[in-house]
């Protein structure tokens, strides 16, 4: 697998999206985790899972992500940690983003559409932490400096 840009929106359900280096969605998915403690020792799995990891970059609480980037670090990719509201301020307009719930429902209508125009089907209901990982990882392909596919 040639290098990726993982996005990972951190919580007790954590949404993740894998980004391949020309910008386009390879899978995308969300996971519950029983407890703090299961979510930062899933780290190193779902790291692994990535291929090559040029970025991680983790939306969360920091005593959530300190796991998540050091294991990516450790694995020689670039790490960034950074709020919901840097990502949204350019994914979504402001009438958008009046409240978290008219937020995470925008969320899901792009992330389905970049789903869609990335060839990858999604078989079940679009869970809000794996939209928001998806719109995450495409502010994080221009932040970075990779491009996304269109």
């Amino acid at each position: 697998m040639a290098e990726t840009l993982l996005a990972v929106d951190l919580g007790l359900r954590t949404g993740f999206a894998l980004f391949g280096r020309d910008g386009r969605l390879i899978r995308h998915g969300s996971a519950h985790f029983p407890s703090r403690s299961a979510l930062r020792a899933a780290a190193r799995a779902i790291l692994a899972e990535a291929g090559e990891l040029a970025w991680l970059v983790a939306e969360g609480p920091a005593d959530l992500a300190r796991s998540w980037l050091s294991e990516a670090r450790r694995r020689g990719a670039e790490t960034m940690l950074v709020s919901a509201e840097a990502w949204r301020d350019e994914q979504l307009l402001p009438r958008q983003r009046r409240s978290g719930r008219q937020a995470k429902v925008q969320a899901e209508r792009l992330a389905l559409r970049i789903i869609q125009d990335s060839g990858l089907a999604c078989p079940t209901p679009l869970r809000h932490d794996a939209a928001e990982a998806i719109l995450l990882g495409v502010w994080a392909l221009r932040q970075t400096g990779w491009h996304r596919a269109d």
